[in-house]
Formats: C-alpha cells, structure tokens, sequence
C-alpha cells in the first residue's frame, strides 16, 4: 500500500509540473485542448490542464529576415541574378491566422517576391534595374502586404540588396566605362594643351611687343645720340660726312672690343687689319660726296624744270587737257 502511494504521488508530482510552462518575450504560445484551438499565451509563466491541453506551437513575434534570389531577364535581354531581402513579423493579434491559415510562410513569402521581381524587372533595361531598384523594392512590398496581412503577417520592409549580372555583362560594362573615362580625360588633356599653346602664344606676343619696344627706344636714343655727336663734331669744323663716317669707324672699333671681351666668341672678321678700317672711312667719305653730288644735281634738274614750267605752262597740257580744266 505505501509502495502505491508512493507512485501515485510521484506521478502526480510529474502530472503538476508540467501543468506550469514559460513563455519566452517576443513569443506566442498556441494551445489546444483535445486538439481544438483553446487558447493564445503571451511571454511569463502560464498554466494548462495537463493531459488535457497541449502547447500546439511557438510563434517568434520578432522581426525576421528571408533572402530570396531571383534570377531574370531585363528588357534588353540580360539575365541578371537579383537578391531580395523581405523583413516581416507576424502580426500579434493575428497570431491564429498566422499559426493554422498558412503552414510554409518562407515558401509563401519566396512565392511573391519571385512573381513581382519576374513582372517589373523585364519592362526595364539593365542600367534601369540598377537605377530603379528602389521602386522594385517597393513593388514587391506593395504586392506581399496585400497578401500576407491576411495571414497575420506583416511586411516591414524590402530591399534589393545586390544585382549581378552575368560576368560577359559587367566585363562589358567596365570596358564602355573605362572608355567613356579615357575619352573624357583626352578631352580634358586637349583642352588643357590649347590653354597652354594659347597662354605661350600670348607670352610670346607679348615679349615680341616689348622686345620690339626696346629696339625702337634703343634706335631712338642711337639717333638722338649720334645727332649729339655731329653737332659736337660739327661745332670743332668737322663736316656733317667727315662726322658720320668718324661715327661709324668709332662704333667699328667698340664693336670689335665687345667682341674681344667675350673668352667664348668664335667669331672672326675679315679683314680685321688696320689698313682696312681706313678703307672703310675713305669709301664712306668718298660715298657720302658722291650722295651729295647727286643729290645736288637732283635738286638742279627740279629747279630748271620747275622755271621751264612757268615760262611755257602751256606745253604741260596733255592731249585731251584744256585750259579751262586745269
């Protein structure tokens, strides 16, 4: 007898335990009684008639990830691999619909996202996809809110996370890239040489303008200084021709003592002897006579024609000249 007793208070024992059950946060637990839906019990510890009730299931409350990769052909008729990540939960009034209206949710949700990817992505072009994949995103939420509220869950959010194209594709891709990028920096290469050619150009202008400038100075005060040493010559009875040709000779000489002075020229005159800087000076004096004998049977010639004209103007009229047209 005491043996039974011990048994049955044993068994008891066990029976009361596990009429005692927790239920982890962010968790619904679902039971039955007799196979019947009884009840739904939020996170703590709760109670069920033992043998009678039984935990049906679990159902996490947290948020959930599925990651689904679609593969499918744009509008230009490139296959690309696409990776979808659709964050739900389930609902927590809607924990019923949830644990006995759909069996596979993964499946279900995988379902849509490959229905929605297949109907938007083949009306858009490739760079299309990469540009509008946000509003493919949202399609696709659109689309599984409107069919999984019904089974008690909840769609937060979803994201296109990568789009790879097939490796002929992106190796293409790469190539019109980096051509575009070399075309654009020959361009910029060009442009910046005609700045350069442009900016040389105008430096050269410039320093011919200046340098041209310098030269007319330069010959100005020559002049002016070689006018000062004929009137200097002239003033001690050197002639105008002996002073010009003195002046040449003089600059002859400082010219070959410049030339001297530099250890590196290599330039040589010829001739180069005394006798020829005198030779010089004799045919400049000599020229500048005959110059001026010329030059004053010039002016004789005008004279005489300038008189012969006032004593017989009218045999200056042409041909067809009258003396009322003149």
């Amino acid at each position: 007898m005491g043996l039974f007793l011990s048994v049955f208070a044993f068994f008891g024992f066990i029976i009361l335990v596990s009429a005692f059950f927790t239920v982890k946060q962010q968790t619904a637990v679902v039971v039955e009684r007799f196979g019947k839906f009884n009840s739904i019990r939020q996170s703590g510890l709760q109670i069920k008639i033992p043998i009678i009730d039984r935990i049906a299931g679990r159902v996490n409350l947290r948020i959930q990830q599925l990651d689904v990769v679609i593969e499918t052909k744009t509008k230009d008729n490139v296959f690309v691999k696409m990776k979808v990540s659709v964050q739900f939960k389930v609902i927590q009034e809607k924990v019923y619909d949830a644990f006995y209206k759909l069996e596979f949710p993964h499946d279900q949700i995988t379902s849509y996202v490959f229905d929605v990817v297949r109907a938007e992505v083949p009306k858009l072009i490739l760079d299309d996809v990469f540009v509008r994949k946000d509003d493919i995103a949202v399609a696709v939420k659109r689309e599984l809110n409107e069919a999984m509220t019904t089974y008690g869950y909840d769609i937060i959010n979803t994201l296109v996370t990568d789009i790879d194209p097939d490796i002929q594709v992106k190796n293409a891709m790469n190539r019109i890239n980096a051509a575009d990028r070399e075309k654009t920096a020959a361009e910029y290469e060009a442009e910046a040489q005609r700045i350069r050619i442009v900016a040389k150009a105008k430096a050269e202008a410039e320093s011919k303008r200046l340098q041209g400038q310098g030269i007319a100075d330069q010959r100005r005060e020559i002049a002016r200084g070689l006018v000062e040493s004929v009137d200097v010559l002239n003033k001690v009875g050197i002639n105008s021709q002996e002073a010009s040709a003195l002046i040449v000779v003089t600059q002859h000489y400082d010219t070959l003592q410049a030339i001297g002075s530099d250890t590196n020229s290599n330039l040589i005159l010829l001739p180069n002897s005394p006798q020829a800087s005198t030779d010089m000076l004799n045919n400049m004096v000599a020229s500048f006579s005959a110059s001026n004998q010329v030059g004053e049977a010039m002016k004789l010639g005008a004279k005489k024609k300038q008189e012969q004209d006032k004593k017989f103007p009218d045999e200056n009229f042409g041909d067809n000249d009258t003396p009322e047209t003149v």
